[in-house]
């Protein structure tokens, strides 16, 4: 019974669901709403850590953890590229500097290469610890999936988009007492360097692939 008026109440139904109808309606939602936008957080990282086990991943080293991260995100920004082009976006730099203005308070990939003090060349993402690593992915995935969602058919549109969905995940991030990205340290050495170090081989007994 819930309360509609001055001593006056309504029966109302509730209902039990499931975790997949959980996810269908977090992830159709309106991610302003903060149940909304903590639902996609939750099953976001559930997602990203699927292919492993919950002890597998928390076995992993930070570094092991930054490769597989890594990884996640090459072909997440893979999908997402296709998503854009098919979106309507022409300019990719662009509509990925919207995304990190949105998740980095204003800065492009650019800013974001000068404030690590990277050298010539070097990719921001693989100067990044596996928490920032985290962040990427899911502006990426939530983007990916909102573009297709909305059908959007135009680069200013899918720009926006991008843009919105950084900044969600940024104010994600502050309501949950997180640090925010630009915050976070830099590793001391990049995945590149560590793959040579490793020689290329694979984590000894973890599927990351």
């Amino acid at each position: 019974m819930v309360q509609i008026g001055s001593k006056t109440k309504r029966k109302l139904l509730d209902y039990k669901l499931s975790r997949y109808a959980c996810y269908l309606i977090v992830q159709n939602g309106d991610s302003r709403k903060e149940e909304i936008a903590l639902g996609q957080t939750y099953f976001a990282i559930q997602t990203r850590k699927q292919e492993l086990s919950e002890k597998e991943y928390n076995d992993l080293t930070e570094d092991e953890k930054r490769l597989y991260r890594r990884n996640q995100a090459r072909k997440g920004n893979y999908n997402l590229n296709k998503t854009a082009v098919d979106s309507g976006v022409k300019d990719l730099a662009r509509f990925h500097n919207a995304g990190y203005k949105g998740l980095y308070n204003g800065e492009t990939a650019d800013d974001i290469f000068k404030r690590k003090k990277l050298r010539y060349r070097e990719d921001i993402l693989d100067n990044m610890g596996s928490e920032e690593l985290a962040d990427n992915i899911f502006r990426i995935a939530q983007t990916d999936a909102k573009l297709k969602r909305d059908k959007v058919d135009n680069e200013y549109t899918a720009n926006s988009v991008h843009y919105e969905v950084g900044k969600e995940v940024r104010n994600s991030i502050k309501r949950l007492g997180g640090t925010m990205p630009e915050d976070l340290e830099t590793p001391e050495k990049s995945l590149k360097e560590l793959e040579k170090e490793n020689n290329s081989k694979q984590l000894p007994n973890k599927n990351i692939d």
